[in-house]
């Protein structure tokens, strides 16, 4: 055993007095510790360990839940981040644009009847974009880029055409895949445009 431990079970057994004196004054004791002081004895270097734990132990939990919770929002079925079912075929003229703002896209039915859908988001900084049926753009309200009903940009500073959601027909129904974003520019984008 170290001498510390040592000296500190004869200090609990009263066979050797304290080396320090006693903090209570002038004359005011006799200057040894009883076992109920030295039982509540907690030093400095354990005071920092327990902490040092507590903290580790917060962090620990704190990312653990966060993971959680990610994991979690990319299997929701019918939310943003999984399938959505849009709405039967028939309720989506050809010529129609028609927004989902609480699933973050635009779904667009052209003329010969094919379906696209397009993502709310700019991709320049993020800002939600507007459709505007009198001109048939949709419009930034940020920075005023605009994008025509295919999602292609015309004008600076946007760097490039509206990210697309893939689109299935199952059923009669129409299907909106947000799991997966097809960004524009890739070759993949026009698999996202569906008849």
């Amino acid at each position: 055993m170290k001498k510390k431990e040592i000296y500190r079970q004869k200090l609990l057994q009263n066979e050797v007095k304290p080396l320090v004196k006693s903090r209570r004054g002038r004359g005011g004791g006799t200057g040894q510790a009883t076992k109920s002081q030295l039982s509540g004895y907690l030093s400095r270097r354990n005071f920092l360990k327990m902490g040092l734990v507590g903290l580790s132990a917060v962090a620990g939990f704190e990312i653990g839940s966060v993971g959680l919770m990610y994991m979690r929002s990319r299997s929701l079925e019918g939310e943003f981040g999984g399938v959505i079912t849009a709405g039967e075929l028939n309720n989506f003229p050809p010529g129609s644009v028609t927004e989902f703002p609480n699933d973050g896209f635009f779904l667009v039915r052209y003329e010969d009847g094919s379906f696209n859908a397009l993502y709310r988001r700019c991709p320049h900084l993020g800002c939600t974009v507007d459709w505007v049926p009198e001109d048939e753009r949709f419009y930034c309200p940020c920075h005023g880029s605009s994008f025509d009903e295919t999602g292609n940009f015309d004008s600076p500073p946007v760097p490039r055409a509206l990210d697309a959601f893939p689109v299935a027909i199952q059923d009669a129904m129409v299907m909106v895949d947000t799991s997966r974003m097809v960004r524009s520019g890739d070759e993949t984008q026009n698999a996202s445009r569906v008849k």
